[in-house]
C-alpha cells in the first residue's frame, strides 16, 4: 500500500511538472514574434512595383516576373530581387509598394512600405520619378497620416539601394565621360546628399539603416558588351570603387557621431564580384558564354528585354535556364543572381 501511495505521489508530481512545462511552452508559442518593419528607398535594385507608367515600363512587361511571381509585378528581374531576400531574412514578406498602398488591406502594411522607384537617384535623373528626397517625404506623409507611428520607426529597418542612375544621368547629360576630376566631384556631391538623407532618416527615428555600395558598374552587361561579355570595363569599376570608399568613410563618420543608431554598409560590389567568378553556374546555359552575359536580350540592338512591336510580337529572347544566369537583362541581376548576392550579404545583415 505504501509503495502504491509513493508511486501515486511520484506520478502526480511528474504530471504536474509536465503540465506546467507544457503550459509554459504553449504560452511561449502563443506569444507573437516581433518582426521589424522594412522601409525601402532607392532605385530598381529595390523597387518591387512602384515604377509604372501606363503599364508600358519594361518591369510590367513579359517576360519580367516569369520565375516569380509568374507574371510581371514591377520587379526589374525574372523573379525575386534584393528587397525580397532582405525582407525574408528578417522574417517578413516584402513590404507593399508605395503606389499600391490603397489597393491592399491595411494589415499588409504591417511589414513596412517600399518607396523605391526604378531609375531614380539622390538627384533628378533621366527618369521622371521621385528622387530619394521625395521618397523620404512620402514616408513622412505616412507618419503625418498615422499610417505608421514613431514607435514603428523605432523598431524598423531601412534599406537603401543606389545602383548608379546618378552617374548614368551625369555621363549622358554632360561631356565629362573622360574627365576624372568632374566624375569625382559628382561622387562627392552624391555622397554629400546621401549623408543628408541618412541623417534625416535617423532624425525621423529609424535606428537601423542598411545602405548598399554601388555594384561593379563596369561588369554590368551594358558595359561588358563592348568585350563580347568577356571582361568588365575597368574605367566604370574605378568610379564605383571611388564612390564606395567615400561612402564607407561617410558611414564610419556618421556611426562615430551617433549613439543610438547604426548604419550598415552592404558590400554590393564585393558580392557581385564574388558571384561573377562562379562560371560553373553556366552549365545549363550553353548559349551563354560568361556570367556577364544577360539572360534576356532584344533580338537586335534596336530592341531590349521585354520589347514588342506595334502588333505585340515579341522582339526579345530568353536564355534556356534563367535560374542559372547571374544577370537577367542589361543592368539587373536575375533571381539567381540576387540569391547569390544575398548569400554573400547575409553575414552582414545578421548585424542589424
Amino acid at each position: 500500500m505504501a509503495k502504491t501511495f509513493n508511486f501515486l505521489i511520484f506520478f502526480l508530481t511528474i504530471s504536474l511538472f509536465t503540465g506546467i512545462h507544457a503550459k509554459q511552452e504553449l504560452q511561449n508559442i502563443s506569444q507573437p514574434i516581433a518582426h521589424p518593419k522594412l522601409f525601402v528607398f532607392g532605385d530598381s535594385y529595390g523597387d518591387t512595383g512602384n515604377f509604372r507608367i501606363n503599364r508600358t515600363t519594361i518591369s510590367w512587361n513579359e517576360p519580367y516576373g516569369m520565375t516569380y511571381p509568374g507574371r510581371p509585378s514591377g520587379r526589374f528581374s525574372n523573379g525575386r530581387i534584393l528587397t525580397d531576400y532582405v525582407a525574408e531574412h528578417f522574417g517578413i514578406i516584402s513590404p507593399t509598394p508605395f503606389e499600391a498602398r490603397y489597393s491592399v488591406n491595411k494589415s499588409e502594411l504591417q511589414h513596412g512600405m517600399n518607396f523605391a522607384y526604378g531609375g531614380t537617384g539622390v538627384f533628378d535623373t533621366l527618369v521622371d520619378q521621385p528622387r530619394m528626397t521625395v521618397q523620404i517625404d512620402n514616408l513622412q506623409r505616412q507618419l503625418d497620416q498615422n499610417v505608421y507611428t514613431k514607435q514603428d520607426l523605432d523598431s524598423s529597418i531601412a534599406l537603401i539601394s543606389l545602383a548608379g542612375s546618378d552617374y548614368s544621368t551625369f555621363i549622358l547629360s554632360n561631356d565629362h565621360i573622360k574627365d576624372a576630376i568632374s566624375l569625382r566631384n559628382q561622387t562627392r556631391s552624391i555622397i554629400r546628399q546621401l549623408s543628408i538623407n541618412l541623417k534625416r532618416l535617423q532624425a525621423m527615428g529609424i535606428k537601423k539603416i542598411s545602405i548598399t555600395s554601388i555594384e561593379p558598374m563596369g561588369c554590368l552587361p551594358n558595359s561588358a558588351t563592348f568585350s563580347s561579355y568577356q571582361n568588365c570595363t575597368e574605367d566604370f569599376n574605378t568610379v564605383a570603387l571611388f564612390h564606395n570608399q567615400m561612402l564607407w568613410n561617410e558611414v564610419q563618420k556618421l556611426n562615430n557621431t551617433t549613439q543610438d543608431s547604426f548604419i550598415l554598409l552592404l558590400d554590393l560590389y564585393g558580392a557581385f564580384m564574388s558571384g561573377l567568378k562562379k562560371d560553373g553556374n553556366l552549365l545549363g546555359n550553353s548559349e551563354m558564354k560568361t556570367l556577364l552575359q544577360p539572360c534576356c536580350v532584344g533580338i537586335n540592338e534596336r530592341y531590349f528585354c521585354g520589347s514588342v512591336d506595334k502588333n505585340g510580337k515579341k522582339k526579345y529572347r530568353v536564355c534556356k535556364n534563367p535560374e542559372e544566369s547571374f544577370f537577367w537583362d542589361d543592368v539587373h541581376p536575375s533571381q539567381n543572381g540576387w540569391k547569390i548576392v544575398y548569400d554573400a550579404l547575409r553575414p552582414s545583415l545578421d548585424r542589424l
